[in-house]
């Protein structure tokens, strides 16, 4: 059986990457930081789809937490086969209100977890010679958005950082993608008013939000054997809201 360690698995698009894998046959280590009913709720319905599965708390900006999370997920289910970097933050401010403090959590969430849990489950992929990374950027990585500077920074990071890993364990049988959602409904986007999301959506060619489930898709695809000749590469989920 293969095992995915998905990070920020207890709500949105992490939960909904669990039970797609769950419903692929997966065993799925579910990493969590500050919501533990929701980790519970998750936990709940993956052992209700039969599926073999595993809570593990940690912050993913503290590198000892994930190295901890990370060994005790691979001496449980012995192997790490997908890793899904989906823990994130975000903020909505000026830039001239930002303070360093704001910053760096900021980048130290969202590139220096991925970095953090890469680090930690990589080793076991390249001596098996196989493995499959996929990291959630976001479409503000690739065309910045307005009072998000440091948002839209760090995904842009997580961008470089899978192109430039790509190249490096490529020849090692590891493949590493990204997926880039555009305007998702989820916890993250719920303080949007009504009438932002209707500009969102209008915005939209296909009129509409994404679900996490439709991520989670993209992501399941990228992880599976029709995408075992696909890496480097940003999968944009924005039903076409940055168009080519």
């Amino acid at each position: 059986m293969k095992t995915v360690l998905i990070t920020g698995a207890s709500r949105g698009i992490g939960r909904a990457c669990a039970l797609a894998f769950a419903r692929e046959g997966y065993a799925v280590a579910a990493c969590w930081h500050k919501n533990e009913a929701a980790a519970r709720s998750l936990l709940d319905e993956l052992s209700a789809l039969g599926c073999d599965a595993e809570l593990y708390r940690a912050d993913v900006a503290d590198p000892a937490a994930v190295e901890a999370m990370a060994a005790a997920a691979e001496k449980r289910f012995g192997h790490i086969d997908a890793l899904v970097n989906n823990a994130g933050i975000a903020q909505q401010k000026l830039f001239t209100d930002l303070t360093a403090a704001d910053w760096d959590r900021m980048l130290s969430v969202n590139a220096g977890g991925v970095f953090h849990t890469c680090r930690c489950v990589l080793p076991g992929m390249l001596r098996r010679h196989s493995g499959r990374i996929v990291n959630i950027s976001s479409i503000w990585g690739i065309s910045g958005a307005s009072c998000e500077v440091h948002y839209s920074a760090s995904k842009a990071a997580v961008i470089g950082f899978t192109r430039a890993l790509a190249q490096e364990v490529g020849p090692s049988g590891v493949t590493v993608n990204c997926v880039a959602p555009g305007v998702i409904d989820t916890e993250m986007n719920a303080n949007l008013s009504p009438e932002t999301l209707a500009a969102l959506c209008g915005e939209t060619p296909l009129c509409r939000i994404g679900s996490p489930e439709e991520v989670a898709d993209a992501v399941v695809f990228l992880c599976g054997g029709k995408a075992r000749f696909i890496t480097g590469q940003v999968l944009k989920v924005d039903g076409g809201f940055l168009g080519g």
